[in-house]
């Protein structure tokens, strides 16, 4: 009976090793990417583009662009919004600054700028993907499709910036305020006097 159960050990055992391996040099390569955003996103541009034109070739899988837009939507709106939402929560610690006397609080996202990366990436994989299987090539109308998405995305960008107009906040950064020198009185009269 051990010899049964011992055969089937060694099976999983290298299908096993050979996903947990794979898993720390996909992790590995992950974490070396986190601090070069712009290569990142050049990446995901790249397979953004192939996507594309795979689309465009094949003439077909519109359904798929579809729900891909609705999902990059559904994303952005999480990476403009902040992490506790002013309307809803009760003021504590995280809460936006609503008054100009209020103490500066950084901006903290829902999603943060590398969960939206790498799930935009992943997105965008997943739907090509899909473009080699002929179950998902719905036949639509695809400009239908296009302008509901864009009458969607128009909808709710506008609900977006009011309320960061109505609580005052912006979700970008361009990195830390520089100053520039300032002139002394002192320096420019000369200290000494006669």
């Amino acid at each position: 009976m051990e010899g049964n159960g011992g055969d089937a050990a060694n099976v999983v055992g290298p299908v096993a090793k050979w996903r947990n391996d794979f898993s720390r040099a996909f992790q590995y390569y992950l974490d070396r990417s986190t601090p070069h955003p712009m290569q990142r996103w050049l990446g995901t541009l790249a397979v953004a583009a192939i996507y594309v034109l795979r689309v465009f070739y094949a003439q077909g899988f519109y359904i798929v662009s579809y729900g891909l837009g609705i999902y990059i939507l559904n994303l952005l709106i999480g990476f403009l919004s902040p992490k506790v939402d002013p309307e809803l929560e009760v003021l504590d610690g995280a809460s936006l600054p609503t008054k100009g006397s209020d103490e500066f609080k950084p901006f903290i996202r829902r999603l943060p700028e590398f969960k939206f990366w790498y799930a935009i990436t992943k997105a965008f994989c997943v739907a090509f993907l899909m473009t080699f299987f002929s179950i998902f090539d719905v036949p639509v109308f695809w400009p239908i499709l296009l302008c509901y998405w864009i009458v969607l995305f128009v909808l709710t960008m506008k609900r977006q910036i009011m309320h960061m107009m109505k609580y005052k906040y912006v979700p970008f950064s361009l990195g830390k305020q520089r100053y520039g020198k300032k002139k002394s009185d002192a320096s420019s009269s000369g200290l000494m006097r006669d």
